[in-house]
């Protein structure tokens, strides 16, 4: 692999030491002071000729922004600075085009406070790498669930993503829980009567559950306070998808909040607007202009990866819908036009390996009360309700001949992997398939789940807490996890890993592409 240029340390850190000048300056002399970029830089949805890079400022602010392939910019582009106003909670991002292909792009914000054209901020940095053109080893992570159940920012930060980092990874997916917008912090966590955890760093936003838009605003925000989390956005694009808790827990069109007392606002339809309005705004997710809300979409990152992002969230049915016999309405996950565009775009790809981002796992039983939460319906027998959209794409890739789709998930708060075999289920009109679970990054650790015998799992792997350990245990005890991915330039095979905070390395295969079908 192509070795990767970093950025000076005082470049990297630049965000973060904007942001603890910003929270030190007192209030009385905030006009007097320079503005500075207040959560670092990110970037996103990374092509071989485009990427998306993003910013915050302190106060509304003109930002100048330039890109480079040379980490010194002496081969500086100029692009047309954009403003940053309360509109946007300050944020601003753009699509940077026409870039060179398997490229290290080095990117540069100058802000100046918009009252006062004297006062110009110190330059941040960030940089990415374009998509290769020809083959060439590739290299990505995958993990979700972060800041949840109570696990905030400690002492030690959010360490799964320094960790991750070490790697040097072309990018990184984030499957899901990307925030806990319902899952209000505490100073302090107890049990049996000690404090087991401290949240070194926390904002009233994080004291209660999101409501208005500037809350779920600040859920992003507070993320981006920890050093970890932003050098690593600095260094390595993510790719973002969504789940429930960017909204409330176990969230679709359905969801009843009249019994839950921590929300005034009853209305699910509000909170997701606001949470769908935060999410474009505080990441750096490419949007399609016709419809820019939309998460579900492809990734291509050059001859051998093609990424699909599936929305298993903003098409769903009730949770009271797992048995019918039919997809309707109620039933779905994906919903119609998803699936369609899906099928289409895997026919259509021409890429080695067809990677599957999915923010749910498909054979794992999640349950939401006595009802059902994921796909899996817990039955074991015959597709019915969701798992029918499954089926029907399932059926569809093997009839199209569709090869070397592989399937990377999170959600469950612990890692496995599963080998989904035909001959083996209860429905058998598939190609096998292998799906890769990881997670949490900086949450609360449970399961194993139930796994359900429509599609035919076999675990081949799986790192959870034992019987003895409990359920919803802190970062600090070390099972958080991630999954890194290589693929060969010269063999195009895939080499997935399961990891832990600890970068200990705790499962590994290697498969072997279907080339003569390409």
């Amino acid at each position: 692999m192509t070795k990767i240029l970093r950025p000076s340390r005082r470049a990297i850190l630049a965000g973060g030491t904007a942001f603890a000048a910003g929270l030190a300056m007192p209030a009385i002399s905030r006009a007097a002071q320079r503005p500075v970029f207040s959560h670092g830089v990110q970037s996103g949805d990374v092509t071989a000729q485009s990427g998306m890079i993003w910013t915050r400022t302190d106060r509304p602010a003109r930002v100048a922004m330039e890109v480079s392939t040379t980490e010194s910019f002496a081969d500086a582009v100029a692009l047309a600075p954009m403003d940053t106003l309360p509109a946007s909670d300050l944020a601003v991002k753009r699509l940077v085009t026409g870039l060179p292909s398997d490229q290290d792009i080095f990117y540069r914000f100058t802000a100046t406070d918009l009252t006062d054209t004297n006062a110009v901020s110190d330059p941040v940095v960030g940089r990415f790498r374009t998509a290769p053109a020809a083959r060439r080893n590739v290299r990505f992570a995958w993990s979700g669930d972060t800041a949840g159940q109570g696990w905030g920012i400690d002492d030690d930060g959010m360490r799964t993503y320094a960790t991750m980092a070490l790697h040097q990874p072309d990018f990184f997916i984030h499957s899901g829980d990307t925030i806990y917008a319902d899952g209000p912090m505490q100073d302090e966590v107890e049990k049996d009567g000690a404090v087991i955890w401290k949240n070194a760093v926390l904002i009233d936003e994080k004291r209660k559950v999101a409501e208005s838009l500037d809350e779920f605003r600040g859920q992003w925000k507070y993320n981006m306070m920890d050093e970890h989390v932003r050098a690593l956005n600095a260094l390595c694009p993510t790719f973002f998808q969504w789940d429930d808790h960017e909204v409330v827990n176990n969230w679709s069109a359905a969801k009843d909040l009249t019994a839950d007392d921590r929300y005034t606002e009853k209305s699910v339809h509000v909170l997701a607007a606001h949470a769908a309005r935060a999410f474009h705004e505080m990441t750096p997710i490419s949007y399609t202009p016709s419809e820019p809300g939309r998460v579900y979409r492809k990734i291509a990152y050059g001859p051998m990866l093609d990424v699909f992002f599936l929305d298993l969230r903003s098409y769903r049915g009730p949770n009271g819908a797992s048995m019918q016999d039919e997809i309707t309405a109620e039933s779905q996950i994906l919903g119609a036009r998803q699936l369609a565009w899906l099928k289409r775009e895997l026919a259509g790809s021409t890429a080695t390996w067809k990677v599957i981002a999915s923010d749910m796992p498909v054979g794992l039983v999640v349950p939401d009360g006595d009802r059902i939460e994921g796909v899996a319906n817990g039955d074991g027998g015959a597709p019915l309700g969701r798992e029918l959209e499954i089926a029907d794409l399932l059926r569809f890739v093997k009839t199209a001949r569709i090869r070397n789709t592989v399937w990377f998930t999170a959600d469950v708060h612990y890692t496995a992997a599963h080998y989904y075999d035909p001959n083996k289920a209860q429905f058998q009109d598939f190609d096998p398939f292998w799906e890769f679970v990881s997670g949490p990054l900086h949450a609360g650790t449970f399961g194993p789940n139930r796994l359900d015998g429509t599609f035919g799992p076999e675990v081949r792997f799986v790192k959870a807490p034992t019987e003895e350990q409990g359920v919803n245990l802190p970062p600090s005890m070390g099972l958080q996890f991630f999954g890194l991915v290589d693929i060969d330039g010269t063999t195009r095979q895939m080499t997935v890993r399961l990891m832990d905070r600890g970068n200990m390395e705790l499962w590994k295969t290697t498969l072997d592409p279907d080339i003569a079908a390409l």
